[in-house]
């Protein structure tokens, strides 16, 4: 039985391959099309799973789509009308409609894109944040836990949780449009002069510069109520008043400005894109992630109180806060926690395959995704071949000599792309994709944030640390964090050890890795420890202002625009003269 889940016309689209209920492939459409965030149909995506399964499309025997257009029919119908009649105008509803009738003729696209006369596969729509559930609870191989799933909106609905227990979800409430706090963190990231789809996680980092003297404005702008409940102060906001602008086809997603002038008159002048960041600007940050903190936490703990579980399934975009994450053991019960390394919307892809197999098809639940190494690998025969055709210099060294030479020059100061093995599910590079340089030298640090990623200072970098080491060196409540979606603190005696991973509150957001996941990355990390007394090092995305590189020739063509030393393509060897 094959299955092939994706997530369509939505920020993030992606495509997913299970093969009787095993997942075989699974990637975003972006790391093709070279659009960050993507949004439209992931042909590409689609492309590489069938490839990787050795397969064409009419193998495939289900579609399963992250998005059901039946779900909160009457009240979306009912709430289009509601405004198309407050403004005097259609446009609103006819943009939503549009939306509902392109995912109700999936098929036809699917003929078009793929010159098919006919699909075999039945397909099956998956409501979204019941996908995002099913992603979490599916993959992480409990066989029961707590589920919940926060984002901004999918489907009329912001979030959602219950149980899962012995291969089925069972659901228990959500919160529905217009209440979400995705959208209140999304329109403050907009309100700090960060426009971009998918810019919250800069606000997140710069969140931990300021502190929540806003306390009082935030409880006009979100509520906590009763049964573990919230709402948004909505004349803050114009998402369900005037509308936003939103385009989510054949490109990157774009979303209009979500705050009102009610909030500027609340919290002061937005932050223009090119103005300085100012302590105002840090402190509405920090008070921003206090308070969407406390919601996270406010849910989790009725969720708690109503299940009284102490394992929990965790997805949405809001599970990508990884600062709120690694505090979810010392804020609820919960003391085991899930997270898949696609949580956000490309996850859903995953999470509407996997529900089909277990609700549908009655698979068996047992699987644990315990590494997100689900994309595309090129062989070294093919790297060398590709270099030779391109009269690229190179060396080849076996992993003998290449580690502990490798390990040398890193702890010499040198900058690594790191390229390996099959890409990364998820937005994390996780040793696969990766830039890696020596985490004592917070000079190195400052050159790679100027020269190479080209970002705002403020934005930290992450660890990779060996996992049996983790806890020397951060105060962690978990054994393992393989996704780096868990920020703790640095213990203090480490902090000027490892000073380019320490943020300025002293946290970092981990990675753990083990010899099981990825024995050549770990192996790597193990030499620089033997070298330095540090089995750590600085790993962040290979990429530039530009999805994460996917294939060999991006590597090579972001190796040599920017001040890398040294590229790393399997047992290839690239230096600068």
């Amino acid at each position: 039985m094959i299955i092939l889940g994706v997530n369509i016309f939505h920020g993030d689209a992606a495509a997913v391959l299970l093969k009787d209920g095993k997942l075989i492939a699974a990637a975003e459409e972006e790391r093709f099309t070279r659009i960050k965030h993507y949004a439209g149909f992931p042909t590409y995506a689609i492309r590489y799973c069938l490839r990787e399964a050795n397969i064409d499309f009419n193998d495939i025997d289900y579609l399963a789509i992250s998005r059901d257009p039946s779900a909160h029919l009457a009240s979306r119908i009912w709430f289009n009308l509601k405004k198309a009649i407050q403004n005097q105008s259609l446009s609103w509803a006819t943009d939503r409609l549009r939306q509902v009738v392109r995912l109700s003729n999936i098929a036809g696209l699917i003929r078009k894109s793929f010159n098919l006369k006919s699909i075999k596969a039945k397909i099956h729509y998956v409501e979204h944040h019941l996908a995002h559930v099913a992603s979490a609870f599916y993959a992480s191989g409990f066989s029961e836990a707590a589920v919940m799933s926060i984002d901004a909106f999918g489907d009329f609905v912001s979030t959602k949780w219950g149980i899962g227990s012995k291969g089925k979800i069972h659901i228990q409430g959500e919160v529905t449009y217009p209440d979400s706090l995705g959208i209140v963190y999304t329109a403050l990231t907009q309100f700090l002069g960060f426009p971009n789809y998918g810019d919250e996680y800069k606000v997140m980092a710069l969140a931990s510069y300021g502190k929540p003297v806003y306390e009082k404005e935030f409880q006009t702008i979100l509520k906590l109520k009763a049964n573990g409940r919230f709402s948004i102060g909505l004349d803050c906001f114009r998402h369900h008043s005037e509308g936003i602008e939103m385009e989510w086809e054949d490109g990157a997603p774009e979303l209009g400005r979500i705050y009102s002038d009610k909030l500027i008159d609340l919290l002061g002048k937005p932050r223009n894109p090119e103005d300085p960041i100012e302590r105002r600007h840090q402190d509405i940050a920090a008070s921003l992630q206090f308070s969407v903190e406390n919601a996270v936490y406010h849910l989790l703990n009725h969720l708690h109180k109503k299940t009284g579980m102490t394992k929990l399934c965790l997805a949405g975009g809001v599970a990508f806060n990884s600062v709120a994450n690694g505090k979810i053991c010392k804020r609820t019960p919960f003391c085991e926690i899930f997270i898949q390394p696609a949580a956000g919307d490309a996850g859903t892809a995953l999470g509407a395959a996997l529900y089909t197999s277990h609700e549908l098809l009655h698979a068996h639940q047992g699987w644990r995704m315990d590494h997100a190494y689900w994309g595309a690998k090129y062989s070294a025969r093919d790297i060398q071949v590709y270099l030779a055709e391109n009269g690229i210099e190179f060396r080849q060294l076996n992993d003998e000599e290449l580690l502990p030479w490798l390990a040398g020059e890193l702890a010499g100061g040198k900058m690594i792309g790191w390229f390996q093995g099959r890409m990364e599910w998820g937005p994390r590079a996780l040793g696969n994709r990766s830039i890696l340089i020596d985490p004592r030298n917070e000079v190195l640090k400052d050159e790679l944030n100027r020269r190479i990623k080209k970002r705002e200072t403020f934005r930290p970098f992450a660890p990779a640390v060996l996992q049996e080491r983790a806890n020397e060196f951060f105060e962690m409540d978990v054994w393992g964090s393989p996704f780096m979606l868990e920020v703790y603190p640095v213990r203090k005696q480490m902090r000027e050890k490892i000073p380019a991973v320490t943020h300025i509150d002293g946290t970092a957001r981990v990675q753990t890795v083990n010899h099981y996941q990825n024995p050549r990355f770990y192996d790597l990390i193990k030499k620089f420890g033997e070298k330095t007394g540090i089995p750590v090092l600085l790993n962040t995305s290979f990429n530039e202002n530009e999805p994460i590189v996917e294939n060999p020739g991006q590597a090579i063509a972001c190796f040599k625009r920017n001040a890398l030393d040294i590229l790393i393509l399997e047992d290839c060897v690239i230096e600068k003269v």
